[in-house]
């Protein structure tokens, strides 16, 4: 990593502690899928198993803290901190470090272990930083728009061997599997979060589920949920719907709203829009059709799987150029029996959203080859 890009990453989340009165911030990490990047994000560790922390102190050298039993899991030296500690419990050495003083900490919400949760409540003031530090680290770089740039290339052909290997007759695993083994090869590793949403009679229903034994009939819908990050680091989402046979008449009408969405994201994902307005305008043809949205519009993607910004009611977030969202409006008809999910990641420039996998916005046969 660039002295460069680690300077503007510690810069922006300083500025952000400055603004909120805090003396440190504790960035937590742990193995749980998706959760991991915060840590790789400040000091380029990639955690194998067990959790880590970084401390980064207003002023002063971060240090990054791992529990004992990890001292041999993860290539250590690829961290840029010097100050590496290991201890049998990280609250506890953390305690020492910030007794006393104004602490934001990254992973209340998910991540950071009870027990050292426990330990630092009793020695500083916490301050819960989840949404406060995805904000100060949603401006992409251009190194890190590279590495977008590649985990989309990587997602958008695992998409189109999921279609190449698709056919009614298959299980579900028996598709995913050559996409498992392609994100494997190009540097993934562990980060991949593949999942199906299939149903009889052209429509899919609305639950995700690890691809199992269940065999595609020629009637089905399929919705692959395809999440992954590549060797940079930064996940992305891309996906779309397959259907051999003829969607419900439901289906149809929630792709009009996905042609209107992908249409109104070209428009409305750009800089100086509140991400309210955005999740207005994306949403508007499922509202107008009756259907509603059973799962989050969008939300900035990094690093970890799921950032701040949300895309939803509310969030007058201003967007900013440079800023990926990973877009999917999950439409539910009222009687939960039919939906639709597509993916797509989404750059956010001046003039406007930029999807960046250029896959075309429909319902796939399944037969379609790249």
């Amino acid at each position: 990593m660039v002295r460069e890009e680690i300077d503007r990453r510690y810069g922006n989340v300083r500025a952000a502690m400055a603004r909120d009165g805090l003396d440190a911030v504790i960035v937590s990490g742990n193995e749980y899928t998706g959760f991991e990047g915060a840590v790789t994000y400040m000091s380029g560790f990639v955690i194998v198993h067990r959790y880590a922390y970084v401390l980064l102190p207003l002023e002063g050298d971060p240090s990054i803290v791992f529990p004992t039993e990890a001292r041999y899991v993860g290539e250590h030296g690829t961290t840029w901190i010097d100050d590496q500690v290991f201890v049998d419990r990280p609250g506890e050495w953390l305690a020492d470090r910030v007794k006393g003083k104004r602490v934001g900490v990254y992973g209340l919400d998910y991540v950071m272990t009870v027990r050292d949760y426990q330990t630092l409540a009793g020695a500083a003031e916490i301050v819960a930083w989840d949404e406060q530090f995805d904000h100060a680290r949603a401006v992409k770089s251009e190194l890190e728009l590279e590495s977008v740039r590649d985990s989309v290339r990587i997602n958008t052909k695992g998409f189109w061997i999921f279609l190449e290997h698709f056919a009614p007759g298959k299980a579900e695993r028996e598709i995913l599997a050559p996409c498992e083994r392609y994100f494997v090869d190009e540097g993934c590793g562990r980060q991949t979060m593949d999942m199906v949403l299939t149903g009889p009679h052209g429509g899919a229903l609305p639950e995700f589920k690890i691809a199992g034994e269940y065999r595609i009939q020629e009637t089905d819908m399929v919705l692959p949920s395809l999440e992954i990050a590549g060797s940079g680091g930064h996940w992305v989402e891309v996906s779309r719907a397959i259907c051999p046979g003829e969607p419900n008449d439901e289906t149809k009408q929630m792709l009009e709203a996905y042609e209107e969405y992908y249409e109104a994201a070209r428009g409305a994902l750009k800089a100086g829009a509140t991400a309210h307005d955005v999740h207005r305008a994306v949403a508007k043809g499922f509202h107008d059709r009756g259907f509603r949205l059973g799962h989050v519009t969008g939300h900035s993607i990094g690093m970890t799987m799921i950032e701040w910004p949300k895309i939803g009611e509310g969030d007058e977030t201003e967007l900013q150029s440079g800023m990926v969202f990973s877009m999917h409006p999950h439409a539910i008809a009222e009687d939960g029996q039919s939906c639709l999910y597509m993916q797509d990641t989404w750059l956010v420039t001046e003039q406007g959203g930029e999807p960046l996998a250029g896959l075309e916005m429909r319902i796939y046969k399944g037969d379609e080859r790249q």
